[in-house]
């Protein structure tokens, strides 16, 4: 049978972690990560990682796995998740999946976009035959290898012609039929979610705020200044250093600007990723939106649909 879980998503700052300690604190459940920054080791206080005690009361899973030169796909942590589910019940416990990191939620509910990449080498080729021959010429092309989506495109949409005929060359594949594999995708878990929205915003930037000023607090400076030491190879543009907070810390202690602008780009960067977290929440199915603030009612209510879930 399917393995059950229980997903609490929600934005930064949203209150995700200590609704998810708080149901802990009633039902056997293990904490599945749902957080592309917390599998970093030595990425603790700009992370907003659990602490210590927090992580000792309840088991947590996904944190501290790779070094912070090393990356963690939405693959690996479909896999991962999924096995983790397998062995939390069989320790005759709950998994309870939380975070916010939608990309990993989307492929794990959703399946994975196994679409290549943009090639330099075949976008060129076709935008030589295009300058060459017409796009009449590309489109006719995309008609013989791939009709079904040559009938969906006009054939002026240069961009998205283009862009088929680019994954038929590099996959061998329709870009048809890559769309019908994922749609007959099967999650390999019986999931229920949440979702804490909060209906005030002003409130959550302020929780934001907050909460970055309680990372500097802590050292957060000091944390880059010990990555950047500890790790020589590393980059701003390695995954690691793309987390919400690090590489506004990068850029300052690079000399890109002073505290004062660092602490308002930090801020302003965690506004936008909650923005971006909110949008997708909006759109995915789930059993509850819960607005995390002012009232103890929402922990009834998450409580009660984890119990009827697992039908405990």
């Amino acid at each position: 049978m399917t393995p059950k879980a229980f997903a609490i998503l929600g934005p930064t700052a949203g209150g995700k972690t200590a609704l998810a300690l708080k149901i802990a604190e009633c039902l056997p459940v293990e904490i599945i990560s749902l957080d592309s920054a917390l599998v970093y080791r030595d990425m603790d206080i700009g992370t907003a990682k659990p602490t210590a005690a927090e992580m000792a009361a309840v088991p947590h899973h996904l944190i501290d796995i790779i070094s912070p030169l090393q990356s963690y796909s939405a693959a690996e942590f479909v896999a991962d998740c999924t096995r983790l589910a397998a062995e939390i019940h069989a320790r005759g416990r709950l998994p309870l999946i939380v975070g916010g990191t939608m990309m990993y939620f989307h492929a794990l509910t959703a399946g994975l976009n196994d679409l290549p990449e943009a090639d330099p080498a075949v976008r060129a080729a076709l935008q030589a035959d295009k300058a060459t021959h017409g796009l009449g010429y590309l489109y006719e092309k995309l008609q013989a290898c791939d009709p079904e989506t040559a009938g969906r495109l006009k054939p002026n949409d240069s961009q998205r012609i283009e862009r088929a005929l680019e994954v038929y060359l590099l996959t061998g594949k329709p870009l048809s039929r890559h769309f019908a594999e994922q749609a007959h995708y099967t999650a390999p878990l019986d999931l229920h979610t949440v979702a804490l929205i909060p209906e005030d915003r002003a409130l959550l930037h302020a929780q934001i705020g907050k909460r970055f000023d309680k990372m500097l607090e802590q050292g957060f400076l000091d944390e880059m200044n010990t990555l950047r030491a500890r790790y020589p190879e590393l980059s701003a543009d390695m995954p690691a250093m793309r987390c919400v907070g690090y590489r506004q810390a990068w850029d300052y202690l690079e000399g890109a600007y002073d505290y004062e602008t660092f602490v308002e780009k930090g801020k302003a960067a965690t506004r936008q990723l909650a923005k971006r977290q909110l949008t997708w929440l909006r759109k995915i199915p789930t059993a509850a939106a819960l607005a995390p603030y002012g009232s103890n009612d929402y922990f009834q209510t998450a409580l009660s649909l984890v119990q009827r879930h697992f039908k405990i």
